[in-house]
């Protein structure tokens, strides 16, 4: 029986994500899918620009683009005839695309990569050692026997691989109910936007979509027709009045759940998207958290199946994924709740949105945390360093006591003008993209005087690094460094000599070694 390095199962947008990362690595990775023919409907159609960032990497966006529609700005409609237009500026505007056009687009690029969809492959089984995974399917040409070096579980909030490795998933079902259509509305309303309109006797919302379609929902009771009547209903008594529907393709009701998997890795067994976690819909966050676990995931696995990484490595997938999740799953269920209030704290709920449009913080806060830029660890990638240690360095785990996310710490508090972003936050956006040339690796970023001395440290360590490693160099005033990670993330940042040796040793602890640790607490 031939042994594939990675198995992945489910071929949605995540599972597809992850395999075109890894064969892009080198990473030969099996996709399965139980389901005979690709998924059709438009299902998640928001990808926010962290998503698009992986597109790039992939070489789908440029199609994505063209396929798809760019929302140029959000308006909040209150009630009493009030608007709060915001502008989302480049660096927050999400793409409306289909669901299905976007696992048309991913697959493509698995298949020029050289990989493939295996359809009507279901899984009935999962046992795993310490060295490898095994997995019962039934095929189309009968039972067969998988065996994986690693399992990437991408198949859904039904999870077939969750369930057998028997983790719960643990949280509860939404109780508001929504009506969600698609189609064709006449009527006078900024297209390119994303409009919410709060009303006192409750919200709707409608999209744009590419092909001029729009789509609506709104939380509705169970009584509530699900019929096109029912859907102009919901235009006339929440919406801004003179909007004519013409035309639906789908009109359904559907609920959501609020659920968080208890373990997203049992041994070598993964669990990503859906699989992992589900919420509210609301802002457009799922497929957008599930592709993120793919970029996160991906880079780890496949430096691990190279051996250019140590599998300590992967360690850090499921408390990064986890806080994620949770920060997710805690910004929709909000959503969801200033949603659905009723009339007199919809009173207080505008006049509170009002303030936040005249101070700038809704487009300074709330704007970024929709577009997903404010996602973070807190349990960055590498330990400390230990106490008295020299050097301006910011990692983490963060210790208890120990200084919180995005606040300087050590010598680099005198130096705020760097604008060093914390271990665990994001790069920021003037940090250059990584090269067209391939994925991206880990990258040390150097700032500094074009003729100072950060330049040389940074290509000499870029020259010494015991792990794969690039390296530019930006002109600045003041001098320091980032070292970022392949799915934008930054793994360490500093200020002097001192800081970028410690860098350079903590890279040496991602090299791999003769000594490679049992691969996570549970089993598989």
């Amino acid at each position: 029986m031939k042994r594939s390095p990675v198995l992945i199962v489910g071929a949605g947008p995540v599972g597809l994500a992850v395999a075109c990362a890894l064969w892009q690595r080198g990473v030969e990775a099996r996709v399965v899918e139980a389901q005979t023919e690709p998924h059709t409907g438009s299902r998640a159609v928001q990808l926010h620009p962290p998503t698009l960032s992986v597109f790039r990497e992939i070489g789908v966006l440029d199609e994505a683009q063209r396929a798809g529609l760019r929302i140029r700005s959000t308006s909040y409609h209150l009630a009493g005839g009030r608007t709060l237009r915001v502008a989302l500026g480049a660096e927050n505007e999400p793409l409306m695309l289909p669901q299905e056009n976007t696992s048309r687009l991913l697959e493509a690029a698995l298949e020029r990569a050289g990989g493939r969809v295996e359809r009507a492959v279901r899984v009935t089984d999962v046992a795993g050692t310490e060295d490898f995974v095994t997995v019962k399917a039934d095929t189309p040409h009968g039972p067969e026997m998988i065996e994986a070096e690693w399992l990437v579980a991408a198949d859904g909030v039904r999870s077939t691989v969750r369930d057998r490795l028997g983790i719960d998933f643990v949280g509860s079902p939404v109780t508001t109910g929504f009506l969600l259509a698609e189609g064709r509305i006449d009527g006078a309303f900024e297209r390119e936007a994303v409009h919410y309109f709060l009303g006192r006797s409750g919200s709707v919302v409608f999209a744009s979509m590419p092909g001029g379609r729009i789509r609506v929902s709104g939380a509705v009771p169970d009584d509530h027709p699900i019929t096109p009547e029912g859907v102009q209903r919901l235009l006339d008594e929440r919406g801004p009045g003179g909007l004519t529907i013409d035309g639906l393709e789908t009109v359904n009701r559907f609920t959501s759940q609020e659920r968080i998997a208890a373990t997203l890795r049992s041994g070598r067994c993964f669990l990503a998207g859906d699989a992992a976690h589900t919420h509210s819909p609301l802002g457009g966050q799922g497929l957008n958290l599930g592709l993120q676990d793919a970029h996160n995931l991906a880079w780890k696995l496949a430096g691990v199946v190279n051996g250019e990484l140590h599998p300590r490595v992967l360690d850090t997938y499921e408390p990064e994924r986890r806080q994620a999740a949770e920060q997710i799953v805690r910004a929709t269920h909000r959503f969801l709740r200033v949603f659905t209030l009723g009339p007199t704290a919809a009173r207080m709920r505008n006049t509170v949105w009002s303030a936040l449009e005249a101070t700038g913080l809704l487009r300074r806060w709330f704007v970024p945390l929709l577009a997903g830029w404010r996602v973070h660890y807190s349990d960055v990638f590498w330990a400390r360093p230990a106490e008295g240690a020299s050097g301006d360095i910011r990692t983490g785990p963060r210790q208890p006591g120990r200084e919180r996310p995005g606040k300087a710490v050590g010598r680099f508090a005198a130096r705020r003008s760097a604008r060093l972003p914390e271990p665990g936050m994001r790069a920021p956006h003037w940090a250059p993209p990584a090269g067209p040339d391939g994925p991206p690796g880990l990258r040390l970023l150097t700032l500094g005087p074009a003729d100072g001395g950060a330049d040389l440290r940074g290509r000499e360590l870029a020259g010494t690094a015991a792990v794969p490693l690039s390296h530019t160099h930006l002109p600045r005033s003041g001098s320091g460094f980032l070292l970022l990670r392949p799915d934008g993330y930054v793994a360490a940042a500093g200020s002097d000599p001192a800081a970028l040796a410690e860098a350079g040793r903590l890279l040496a602890r991602m090299a791999p070694s003769g000594s490679h640790p049992t691969p996570g607490r549970e089993g598989a």
